[in-house]
């Protein structure tokens, strides 16, 4: 029998409030499941140590002095794919929770929830579920449902065999840098592909053309004239 535990998952904690910061710091801390590696109250801030640690989860607050966690949520996301964004806000609407899921957010909760509820709920990350109250959950669900019929196929025309390779690519979570390696190019002309593709399929982050590559059953080395 195995008896070894699992390593602590890494937390980097983005908040512009200093006393809520250092108590959520001091409550993760307190447990063996989270090791916080680092702490920043503004978005560039935030990004910088983000890029940094590149750790397995953000705690992020919406309102920050700079901007707000939604913008270095995307910027984020763009190169870390594989990191778990949860929104900690005072802010309950509906639009603010649709906009963080939408861009990538793992969680999205309350600041007054409990500390025992926090922390099962970043438990539950690494079990692929969401951190977020049932109440936020089911306004998701009648987002989910309202939302239009998946396009079709004929989408994937509209993409260079270059930009299909690409897009392939993003279904797997890779980051610009291992884009650029596994097809020999540099991170600009990548960056500039990406670009063009969310402009060719309508939508606004990569994770969501990932979504739409799912939906149109693309393939890796698929082309425009394969895929009809």
């Amino acid at each position: 029998m195995n008896d070894q535990k699992s390593a602590p998952q890494s937390v980097l904690v983005i908040d512009d409030h200093v006393l809520f910061r250092d108590g959520l710091i001091s409550l993760l801390e307190s447990t063996a499941d989270f090791h916080v590696v680092d702490q920043a109250g503004t978005v560039s801030e935030g990004i910088e140590k983000a890029f940094h640690h590149r750790p397995d989860i953000i705690l992020m607050d919406f309102s920050l002095p700079d901007g707000t966690g939604l913008d270095a949520t995307k910027i984020i996301l763009d190169e870390i794919p594989e990191c778990k964004i949860v929104f900690l806000t005072v802010f309950e609407t509906d639009e603010n929770l649709l906009k963080a899921i939408r861009l990538g957010a793992k969680g999205y909760m309350l600041k007054n929830i409990s500390s025992s509820s926090l922390l099962a709920s970043l438990r539950a990350l690494a079990k692929g579920e969401i951190a977020m109250s049932r109440k936020m959950m089911s306004r998701v669900v009648e987002y989910s449902r309202a939302m239009p019929v998946p396009p079709s196929e004929d989408l994937l025309a509209k993409l260079s065999p270059r930009e299909l390779d690409i897009l392939s690519a993003l279904q797997d979570g890779a980051s610009n840098t291992q884009i650029a390696r596994q097809l020999y190019l540099s991170e600009n002309t990548v960056k500039h592909h990406i670009h063009n593709i969310l402009e060719k399929l309508g939508v606004e982050n990569r994770r969501q053309a990932s979504v739409l590559a799912k939906q149109m059953g693309l393939k890796r080395g698929a082309s425009p004239s394969a895929s009809k």
